[in-house]
């Protein structure tokens, strides 16, 4: 099939294979998968949930949330074909905190970030795309002009929060993008409270939350390329659309009668004495 470098028909050998179609899609040049164990990382607050972690005497995570990951690509020095790529996690973290024993614990959401960065294979070469979609009639539209550059692309499962404590600011884990500048959108639509514009000086506070995340993470290198790959046949849907909606009563009479539940059935392989042996029914 390799021999094989225009579209059309295949060989007769290969029956199940009706011909070789040209594609235009994403190809993943290199990628990697990482299990990583974020340790002592701080928790940011707005000001007035901050003042309730400074009087805290203990606190307990509640869960923890993937609001977005920012993600840069470029190339890496001394490696052709290679590029670095730098990941940026927002989390939003949902803790309980203890102030007196008599007290219920009041609930505090927070965000936490952490940054980390990969060396991946992206291949040499870029063009500009240019296409267009038709219009009868009209002049066609002219779509925004692309490249085929290499795209970065991630994927992460339900993050872990494994541990909450209590500490003081210089003890946590300092991220690479700490949180002295603006911080993102997306982070502030999670939250109702507001947080400061100058958030440097609002996190001159007494104590601090730090929190253990655990996260499974792929990370992949892809371009758009052209491929020629076998096709069996257009994917003709089978199922008709159906619009029936049976009744509570009908559905339930389709439900088989649970004569199991009602009369459980023998044991086929033998009968266990109380010391815990077998020996062969006599049935």
């Amino acid at each position: 099939m390799a021999e094989n470098k225009a579209c059309g028909p295949l060989d007769k050998g290969l029956p199940k294979i009706r011909e070789a179609v040209c594609i235009d899609t994403n190809r993943v040049y290199d990628s990697c998968a990482d299990k990583d164990c974020l340790a002592d990382l701080r928790v940011y607050f707005p000001p007035q949930c901050q003042e309730a972690v400074d009087r805290a005497t203990g606190v307990r995570s509640r869960g923890v949330e993937l609001l977005n990951v920012f993600m840069d690509v470029e190339k890496a020095p001394f490696n052709r074909g290679c590029y670095s790529v730098d990941v940026t996690f927002f989390f939003k973290v949902t803790v309980e905190v203890y102030s007196i024993a008599s007290v219920p614990p009041a609930t505090l959401s927070g965000f936490a970030t952490f940054s980390k960065k990969c060396i991946l294979y992206g291949g040499d070469g870029s063009v500009h795309v240019y296409s267009s979609e038709y219009r009868a009639d009209h002049d066609d539209a002219q779509l925004i002009p692309t490249n085929t550059n290499p795209r970065a692309k991630i994927q992460v499962a339900e993050p872990l929060c494994l541990d909450a404590k209590l500490c003081r600011p210089c003890d946590c884990c300092a991220p690479c993008c700490d949180c002295c500048g603006p911080i993102p959108r997306c982070v502030r639509r999670a939250f109702v409270e507001e947080f400061p514009a100058d958030f440097g000086d609002a996190q001159k506070c007494e104590k601090a939350v730090a929190v253990t995340i655990g996260i499974f993470t792929i990370i992949q290198l892809e371009r758009d390329v052209q491929m020629l790959i076998p096709a069996y046949d257009f994917c003709i849907p089978q199922k008709e659309c159906s619009c029936d909606t049976d009744d509570p009563c009908e559905a339930f009479r389709k439900i088989c009668f649970p004569v199991d539940a009602f009369f459980p059935p023998k044991e086929t392989g033998g009968c266990c004495t109380p010391s815990g042996g077998c020996k062969p029914c006599g049935c």
